[in-house]
């Protein structure tokens, strides 16, 4: 359904791209009318900090911004983008997207590269410029970022005097040596390590970690290339699949990012890989490990350099929407450099320009960001972007072959070659 009182004519639709980029850059209405502007944000708790940016957007700039509510769920609001695009509605002109969606919804989306001049471009950190470009297009403009971290009981390593284990084989020794010193201590409920274990999404980032951890390729390359049938990354599963039963609970096979961090918090686990927003919660007042933990980049593989999935949430415009101009500036102004400050000093999101990690005042208020710098510049996306509106097909076929060998019902060799079969015939049909 259509917002009423608009002029629906294609001429509209098309006709703004001669004065994009100078409307982009200037964003305030000047002599021109003003605009009502839709933008999809959260789903409106305390912690969605998209309502107030853009509000302070259309006092700045003299127009209005109507805010739409969306799902709490990833694959409801995704469903709802996914409705909302193939009707060419135009009842949304902005939404915040997820890292993993440029490459489902890019044919619905404006190009924004011609609003957002390269040395702009480059204050952003470069693997989330690439995971929002497909096909040469940038699509969407990052606002907050995460990526895979490796927590651990700094006390623990501490009593028992190991080091931050930079290898999976020394974290795997290490969480086995403490599980055991622990439990004969009497902590029966201690375990070494868990994670996301579950065939879902989390499990593919998992394994994305895991495989290029070992130097076995990103599962399917920028360019389309198929990687991931490969010794390393048969060992990395091999790795991943001794712990279940051993260092991990067989019920991490079930685990999601909250299940796994409720065994964290609970300081049931040494070690844990989980996202960034883990940090505020376990430090929390009344949390059993506060101020008992540190962060650190996840471990590699042999010989292999630490790797972490991207996530995070970016901006995207429709290309239906009849304020282009307004759009693009909103979108713009959500992901500069003062809003993204704003929304980590109030709700601790770790923003996607890099210079703001050189902020003292940032870093205070969220000390992780001294870990995650570097892990965002080795950070690998998703094969979202090559692989188009084949990604969830993709996803699942990795997280399904990864689960069949963590559960024991598959060799890592067989799956993966699996996993390469079924990437191929997707592949053929165009992803």
């Amino acid at each position: 359904m259509s917002r009423p009182g608009i002029d629906r004519s294609r001429a509209r639709r098309c006709g703004w791209r001669a004065t994009l980029g100078l409307a982009a850059l200037l964003g305030a209405t000047g002599g021109a009318q003003a605009a009502e502007v839709a933008i999809a944000c959260g789903g409106g708790g305390d912690g969605d900090y998209c309502p107030i940016a853009a509000r302070a957007w259309a006092a700045q700039t003299g127009h209005s911004v109507r805010v739409v509510t969306t799902p709490n769920a990833t694959t409801e609001k995704l469903a709802l983008f996914q409705q909302l695009l193939n009707s060419h509605s135009q009842d949304v002109d902005v939404m915040m997207v997820d890292i993993a969606w440029p490459g489902l919804l890019a044919p619905h989306l404006v190009d924004l590269g011609e609003a957002v001049p390269p040395a702009e471009r480059k204050a952003f950190f470069p693997a989330l410029i690439e995971a929002n470009t497909v096909d040469g297009r940038l699509v969407a403009l990052p606002w907050y970022t995460d990526a895979g971290l490796l927590y651990y009981r700094k006390d623990l390593l501490d009593k028992y005097q190991r080091p931050v284990p930079e290898t999976w084989q020394e974290m795997n020794e290490t969480a086995s040596s403490i599980q055991q010193a622990e439990r004969d201590a009497g902590d029966d409920e201690m375990w070494g390590f868990v994670f996301q274990g579950r065939a879902y999404e989390g499990l593919t980032c998992n394994a994305l970690e895991w495989i290029a951890g070992y130097g076995g390729g990103r599962i399917v390359d920028t360019d389309g290339a198929i990687t991931v049938d490969n010794a390393q990354a048969t060992a990395a599963l091999t790795e991943a699949a001794s712990w279940i039963g051993s260092i991990a609970p067989r019920g991490v096979l079930n685990y999601t990012e909250e299940e796994a961090r409720g065994v964290f918090q609970s300081g049931n686990a040494v070690f844990m890989r989980n996202w960034p927003y883990v940090w505020s919660l376990a430090q929390r007042e009344g949390s059993p490990v506060s101020g008992r933990i540190g962060v650190a980049p996840l471990p590699h593989g042999p010989g292999a350099d630490s790797t972490s999935t991207l996530g995070g949430w970016n901006f995207a415009v429709s290309r239906y929407t009849d304020t282009p101009e307004a759009a693009i500036s909103l979108a713009r102004y959500m992901t500069s450099a003062e809003v993204q400050r704003q929304h980590a000093l109030n709700n601790g999101m770790n923003p996607t320009r890099i210079a703001l990690y050189d902020d003292a005042e940032v870093i205070t208020a969220n000390p992780t960001m001294t870990v995650l710098r570097p892990v965002l510049m080795n950070a690998v996306a998703r094969p979202s972007a090559v692989t188009g509106d084949a990604y969830a097909r993709v996803s699942n076929a990795v997280f399904n072959n990864v689960h069949e060998v963590l559960s024991g019902r598959a060799e890592p060799a067989a799956a993966l070659d699996t996993l390469d079969q079924t990437l191929t015939r997707l592949k053929r049909r165009q992803w």
